[in-house]
Protein backbone atom coordinates (compact mmCIF):
# COMPACT_ATOMS: atom_id res chain seq x y z
CA UNK A 1 0.00 0.00 0.00
CA UNK A 2 3.17 2.51 0.46
CA UNK A 3 3.04 2.41 -3.70
CA UNK A 4 0.19 4.42 -3.94
CA UNK A 5 0.69 6.81 -1.00
CA UNK A 6 3.71 7.83 -2.93
CA UNK A 7 2.38 8.56 -6.31
CA UNK A 8 1.84 12.35 -7.82
CA UNK A 9 -1.61 13.82 -6.62
CA UNK A 10 -3.81 14.18 -10.14
CA UNK A 11 -2.86 17.82 -10.65
CA UNK A 12 0.81 17.15 -10.92
CA UNK A 13 -0.53 14.83 -14.08
CA UNK A 14 -2.58 17.41 -15.40
CA UNK A 15 0.47 19.05 -17.96
CA UNK A 16 1.80 15.57 -19.39
CA UNK A 17 -2.10 15.38 -20.28
CA UNK A 18 -2.26 18.31 -22.15
CA UNK A 19 0.28 17.94 -24.55
CA UNK A 20 -0.64 14.68 -25.48
CA UNK A 21 -4.06 15.99 -26.53
CA UNK A 22 -2.21 18.73 -28.19
CA UNK A 23 0.34 16.89 -30.30
CA UNK A 24 -2.71 14.45 -31.10
CA UNK A 25 -4.61 17.63 -32.16
CA UNK A 26 -1.52 18.73 -34.04
CA UNK A 27 -0.86 15.60 -36.04
CA UNK A 28 -4.71 14.84 -36.66
CA UNK A 29 -4.74 18.45 -38.63
CA UNK A 30 -1.43 17.48 -40.16
CA UNK A 31 -2.96 14.05 -41.39
CA UNK A 32 -5.76 15.80 -42.95
CA UNK A 33 -4.05 18.09 -44.65
CA UNK A 34 -2.37 15.54 -46.49
CA UNK A 35 -5.10 13.95 -47.30
CA UNK A 36 -6.41 16.78 -48.98
CA UNK A 37 -3.43 18.33 -50.49
CA UNK A 38 -0.22 16.00 -50.22
CA UNK A 39 2.76 17.82 -48.01
CA UNK A 40 5.23 16.91 -50.71
CA UNK A 41 8.44 16.12 -48.27
CA UNK A 42 10.40 13.51 -49.03
CA UNK A 43 8.22 10.53 -48.00
CA UNK A 44 4.87 12.50 -48.23
CA UNK A 45 4.04 12.58 -51.61
CA UNK A 46 1.37 11.07 -52.09
CA UNK A 47 -2.22 11.05 -50.03
CA UNK A 48 -2.17 7.42 -49.15
CA UNK A 49 1.28 8.23 -47.18
CA UNK A 50 -1.03 9.88 -44.44
CA UNK A 51 -0.54 5.97 -42.59
CA UNK A 52 3.57 7.35 -42.27
CA UNK A 53 1.94 10.21 -39.93
CA UNK A 54 0.16 7.73 -37.88
CA UNK A 55 3.15 5.69 -37.01
CA UNK A 56 5.10 9.00 -36.41
CA UNK A 57 2.47 10.28 -34.05
CA UNK A 58 1.79 7.10 -32.26
CA UNK A 59 5.80 7.67 -31.46
CA UNK A 60 5.62 11.08 -30.55
CA UNK A 61 3.01 10.28 -28.03
CA UNK A 62 4.67 6.97 -26.48
CA UNK A 63 7.85 8.74 -26.02
CA UNK A 64 5.76 11.83 -24.43
CA UNK A 65 3.79 9.51 -22.18
CA UNK A 66 7.08 7.81 -21.21
CA UNK A 67 9.42 11.41 -20.50
CA UNK A 68 6.13 12.35 -18.32
CA UNK A 69 5.90 9.28 -16.14
CA UNK A 70 9.65 9.05 -16.04
CA UNK A 71 10.00 12.34 -14.27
Amino acid sequence: MEAWSRRKPLEAQEPAVGMTKALSIIIILIMIVQIIKPLGLPGLRKRSDFWKLALGALGLISLTVILSNGS
